[in-house]
């Protein structure tokens, strides 16, 4: 068993976006003959047409790997592949808890990015053997020497100990899984004692259940056993265990240092979250493994069908996706606007994109999603707790509050020196405040800032790319809840507040934001047989207003010859008519507009200046 156990390694691979991580594991598993040569495609362990479309990973994948080395011995490669998006980067740490090394991927055309330097910090904290290695080397923009030098700096290594492939091409690559073997340890020897195993995925089957992904940290893990999750406390039998391959694999038992499956009859993927302990019963006495938080969304926006018939047809879709997603979380809403919906709370805006667009595809179905927003943490006058607002209709009216707490990120950025300016006045715009600033070489600076959340998730990205030439790259973590001066911003026809177009703003951005809103609702709302005035108010303060004016009938057509007093006569009775009009008339946003709208307030949030 020790022999065994000596030629096992566990590792993942972790990288900035687009920087060649699933090409990489593409190559790998190529050499490692896990794949016929004829059935080989690109991203073979991204098996969303959404991931491959993308060209990014955004479930985490594992598969056992068997390989033999230049000397002869055949070694077992358990490959984690990890999510490569920050809105998936507590799924990345527990990938990283369940190995014991790690590949730091780098583009040798672009050098070491924010995220790369995340990426490090966090296998460094898991305490991991980090195996720097340089991709692209094959393109002619390739810089091998200048990276080299930049992750020497960055480890504190020589930069000959920094490998060079082409995960396109595969030069390199064979001489990377000898260095997997000789660098990376293989796991400690711990099968003695109560069993414990890591839980970093899993997947809901229609037929079995719930798969839960893991790696058995102590003792072993077999059929029949009696098992607990320590975080739910909920208690299962074992059905089967097995290893991943290109599909699941049965196996009689996984041990200590094994990656593998587990069915148990599981019915809820929340039952079986990412970063829980899986323990034998009874668990009396266990001690979780650490790093465990629960998934909590960051961002929260309103789903709506855009007809109100797929009310139950989008009910049934949402409860299918979070079987697979344990991450979503919704509650039935409604709105005077959208009619019945549901809120919906995200781990960041990559992840509602993803959801949306899935619910599109994968279901047939037409559907809304609101401007997103963060949550905001309430405290009332005279004490009392907190209360966690996501939704901008339930904030409470101004002077009711003692104070207002919004979410702030640490904002990592690695930018250009020449974009230095453009990037600081960027971040000023939206309320940050600059903590470091280091020079990582001539070509790169790294900018560390405390942001806030909702400032930063829609339009910064692409905001930052535009002044930095496409050179700019940033990551986040974070951070906690500060006092600021938010207010509800509140948009009325004719004095009826549109509940799904409320926001909360930072009250020195309360009338720019005000001020476009209802120009932009000027365009879009049709014309009407009456005067229709569209107003921005922050509680019972208008701060901007805008009218559509009424379609206006010629009623004096017909009216020939006589005194001036017969058209007056005309017209005034058109006025009144006009007048009773408005008192009962309705003005409907139709669905086209809201559309435009929502999509001209995530414009105008990227181009802000």
């Amino acid at each position: 068993m020790a022999g065994r156990r000596d030629h096992v390694r566990n590792f993942c691979i972790v990288a900035h976006i687009d920087h060649g991580k699933s090409t990489l594991a593409d190559r790998i598993l190529e050499r490692t003959g896990a794949i016929p040569a004829g059935k080989m495609r690109a991203q073979v362990l991204d098996d969303m047409d959404l991931e491959r479309e993308r060209g990014i990973t955004i479930k985490a994948h594992a598969i056992k790997l068997e390989y033999t080395s230049r000397d002869g011995d055949t070694y077992e490669l358990n490959l984690i592949d990890t999510p490569g998006h920050v809105d998936f980067s507590y799924e990345v740490s527990r990938s990283l808890a369940a190995c014991e090394g790690a590949i730091l991927l780098i583009d040798a055309t672009q050098g070491i990015e924010a995220q790369t330097v995340s990426n490090l910090y966090m296998a460094i904290d898991n305490d991991l053997d980090i195996l720097p290695v340089l991709n692209k080397i094959d393109m002619d923009a390739a810089r091998p020497d200048d990276v080299r030098q930049q992750v020497a700096d960055l480890l504190g290594s020589p930069p000959d100990e920094v490998l060079a492939v082409s995960a396109k091409t595969g030069e390199g690559v064979d001489e990377l899984l000898e260095k997997i073997i000789r660098v990376f340890p293989p796991p400690p020897e711990r099968e003695e004692g109560p069993m414990r195993a890591l839980i970093f995925d899993s997947q809901f089957d229609s037929y079995r259940g719930v798969i839960v992904h893991v790696r058995v940290m102590d003792g072993a893990l077999r059929a029949g056993q009696r098992i607990c999750f320590l975080a739910t406390k909920k208690e299962h039998e074992v059905q089967e265990v097995g290893t991943f391959r290109l599909g699941l694999q049965q196996c009689d038992s996984l041990r200590a240092g094994d990656v593998g499956y587990v069915i148990a009859g599981v019915k809820d993927v929340a039952d079986a979250g990412v970063g829980d302990t899986l323990a034998g019963f009874p668990a009396d006495g266990v001690t979780p493994l650490p790093g465990y938080a629960p998934m909590k969304p960051m961002v929260f926006s309103g789903l709506f069908p855009v007809s109100t018939e797929d009310y139950g047809d989008l009910k049934d879709a949402l409860a299918k996706f979070r079987l697979n997603d344990a991450a979503l979380s919704y509650e039935p809403e409604t709105s005077l606007a959208l009619g019945f919906g549901f809120r919906c709370g995200f781990l960041g805006p990559l992840h509602l994109e993803v959801v949306q667009e899935r619910i599109q595809r994968e279901y047939g179905l037409s559907i809304i999603a609101t401007t997103p927003n963060v949550s905001y943490r309430v405290h009332p006058k005279g004490g009392g707790p907190p209360e966690i607002i996501d939704n901008p209709s339930r904030m409470p009216d101004m002077g009711t509050e003692e104070r207002i707490e919004e979410p702030f990120i640490i904002l990592h950025l690695v930018v250009p020196p020449e974009s230095i300016g453009m990037v600081m006045k960027l971040l000023q715009e939206r309320r940050g405040i600059q903590r470091n600033m280091e020079h990582l070489d001539a070509r790169r600076m790294r900018l560390e800032y405390l942001a806030p959340l909702g400032e930063i998730l829609y339009g910064f990205f692409d905001r930052l790319k535009t002044v930095t030439r496409g050179y700019g790259t940033m990551d986040y973590e974070f951070y906690g809840y500060r006092a600021s001066d938010m207010v509800r911003l509140d948009v009325m026809l004719n004095g009826e507040k549109v509940d799904a177009l409320s926001l909360i703003v930072h009250e020195e951005k309360a009338y720019e934001w005000g001020r476009r809103l209802v120009d932009r609702l000027k365009d879009l709302i049709p014309r009407q047989l009456f005067k229709i005035a569209i107003q921005a108010a922050t509680g019972r303060r208008v701060i901007a207003r805008s009218t559509v004016n009424a379609l206006r009938k010629d009623v004096t057509a017909k009216c020939y010859g006589g005194d001036v007093t017969r058209k007056r006569k005309l017209l005034e009775k058109q006025k009144e008519g006009k007048k009773r009009m408005k008192q009962i008339g309705t003005v409907h946003v139709p669905q086209e507009a809201f559309l435009a709208l929502l999509r001209a307030t995530d414009e105008q949030q990227g181009r802000r200046k």
